[in-house]
């Protein structure tokens, strides 16, 4: 089945727009722009859109209980508070990789925050997954990593999934939710090249992954138990980057983009690329994002 029932969420174009997160207590998306370091947030009732500069390329945000984000920047990771403006540093387990940033990153269900980097040239194999506990201690979990990105749990807690983009594969390992460990890697799902490669995802209510495809004009959903495509998103851009469920039934689907690499007429021909669009009253609910 496919959808093309878009919408952009607000006039504003982001470079590298990513990560976005469904904030249930404020109603509101939030969202980084990794290149200029910015973490956005914005109210779909009343319209208010902000825009948080942490000083370094942002990766990834994850709300914690106390309504503060951890986040993954270029030098490591921090707590980060949008009202009080704070930027406070954890720790950085790729101080010696000065090439490298922060990527994707997603809560575990035990509220573990992962996160992955890559080669700010691209270099293969430079990045790793990392693992932040609650005791602020972090752990290497998948090392020789090229450019680490989605990251879903399923909804029984038992498998991890995860995307490591020019492989065009998404992964499965058994989860262990009391340790956090990860065994038995198996490929779940394989894109074609003509799909261009796949990025940021999430899972549904139903165990289905949405996956955003970079330079592929599209999210799929698909079933990581049998790899089949069971519809998709088409949209107005070619750099999609990642996903998430929101909107008070937690049925609307929040897609970001990005407009960095493209051509100056690649940029003409996609005025909306790096924009921020939502699909609306999909019928499908998310599984929702656990805390830090």
């Amino acid at each position: 089945m496919n959808q093309n029932n878009w919408e952009t969420v607000l006039d504003h174009s982001c470079q590298l727009g990513e990560g976005p997160v469904w904030d249930a207590e404020k109603q509101r998306i939030l969202w980084v722009d990794i290149l200029p370091g910015e973490i956005h947030s914005f109210d779909p009732v009343s319209g208010e859109h902000r825009v948080f500069k942490t000083g370094q390329m942002v990766g990834a945000i994850a709300l914690q209980p106390t309504g503060d984000l951890i986040a993954a920047l270029q030098h490591g990771f921090h707590t980060i508070s949008l009202e009080n403006e704070t930027v406070i540093p954890i720790a950085d387990p790729e101080v010696h990789l000065p090439g490298n940033r922060f990527n994707d990153g997603k809560c575990d269900p035990a509220g573990r925050f992962w996160a992955g980097t890559m080669s700010i040239t691209d270099e293969p194999g430079a990045g790793a997954l990392y693992m932040l506990d609650q005791n602020h201690s972090v752990s290497v979990k998948v090392d020789n990593v090229t450019c680490s990105n989605g990251l879903a749990w399923s909804l029984d807690h038992r498998l991890l999934y995860y995307i490591d983009s020019p492989t065009r594969q998404v992964v499965a390992y058994d989860y262990d939710v009391h340790t956090g460990t990860i065994t038995n890697k198996r490929v779940v799902i394989q894109f074609e090249e003509v799909d261009g490669f796949p990025d940021g995802m999430t899972i549904d209510e139903k165990g289905m992954l949405w996956i955003a495809l970079w330079d592929g004009w599209k999210v799929v959903r698909c079933n990581p138990n049998t790899g089949e495509r069971l519809q998709q998103i088409g949209l107005p851009a070619a750099r999609i980057t990642s996903c998430t469920f929101g909107g008070e039934s937690l049925d609307d689907l929040y897609i970001t983009s990005a407009k960095t690499g493209l051509s100056q007429q690649e940029l003409a021909e996609q005025p909306l690329a790096g924009y921020l669009f939502v699909v609306k009253t999909t019928g499908i609910k998310g599984a929702g994002s656990p805390e830090l």
